[in-house]
């Protein structure tokens, strides 16, 4: 039954994400979005509480009853998808970098650091890496494979904060790969393992593509984790150097041109960006 987390996160999702919102706006927590709109955000607190809230049936049900609602390996998994939702909300609150800020990008953050200016940026990505180096603790993998799971997980989660220059495209990356990893090994296992999750990505969704919220570095890394996590556990070694030589190609893209002007030069790409978004972007950055 370790199906059941998606069901319930997802009904779950339903009640907290829409409050969530709402609190985020009475709260004055708004930025503006590619287009000047004033939107709540970081919804990545409210998909990580919404997530927490549906744990709470879950995990005594689980280890009491015996009723195996939860995979064993999301305990593995669990510390690294939360802790990057938080560092990317300390960059939210308190950080300098993003459109307005003054450190973009892998280059900006380094440039920062060598300049004696340690911004929240570079911390995050140290705490990603601790984080990504104690989730693959334990798993017996050679030097090589070891280096190549903290490779992916690191930049699987930098890559979702590079697409979320538009609303729903982190999102829709999420769901690419989960269906291409679940039809190509012919699985559910990755939705048994992170369904605890994606309830409340399906559920924000729904507000991101209708502008009303924005997932911020929060809810980015959320789903950037989710993806790395996902690409650890389901693909092969041979498939994991590939995953690995795509997003690194796509990161160094992204830090020295603009994937959204990319993506708008392609017309299947523009289609599928577009698809379910309510207001359309105006120029691409």
């Amino acid at each position: 039954m370790e199906w059941a987390a998606l069901p319930v996160s997802f009904l779950v999702a339903l009640l907290v994400v829409p409050a969530g919102v709402r609190a985020l706006g009475d709260a004055g927590l708004v930025r503006p979005n590619y287009a000047g709109r004033d939107l709540a955000s970081p919804m990545g607190a409210v998909l990580v509480a919404a997530s927490l809230v549906a744990l709470a049936p879950l995990a005594p049900l689980d280890d009491r009853a015996d009723l195996e609602l939860l995979d064993p390996e999301l305990r593995r998994w669990f510390v690294y998808v939360i802790g990057v939702a938080f560092l990317g909300l300390f960059d939210d609150f308190l950080g300098r970098g993003g459109e307005q800020g003054t450190a973009r990008g892998w280059r900006g953050h380094a440039h920062a650091v060598l300049s004696g200016d340690l911004s929240t940026g570079a911390i995050k990505a140290v705490g990603a890496f601790a984080l990504a180096a104690y989730a693959t603790s334990g798993l017996g993998r050679e030097s090589l494979d070891y280096v190549v799971d903290l490779a992916l997980l690191l930049l699987a989660t930098n890559m979702a904060n590079l697409l979320d220059l538009r609303p729903g495209r982190a999102e829709k990356a999420l769901a690419l790969v989960a269906v291409g990893l679940c039809l190509g090994y012919w699985t559910l296992a990755p939705v048994e393992l992170l369904g605890l999750f994606i309830g409340p990505v399906v559920v924000g969704a729904w507000f991101t593509l209708r502008e009303r919220a924005m997932l911020g570095d929060a809810g980015s890394n959320f789903i950037g984790a989710l993806i790395g996590v996902w690409l650890v556990t389901t693909l092969s070694d041979p498939g994991r150097l590939i995953a690995l030589a795509v997003l690194a190609a796509l990161t160094i893209y992204g830090e020295f041109r603009s994937i959204s002007a990319a993506i708008e030069r392609v017309p299947l790409l523009k289609q599928l960006d577009s698809f379910g978004r309510v207001n359309e972007p105006t120029e691409a950055r």
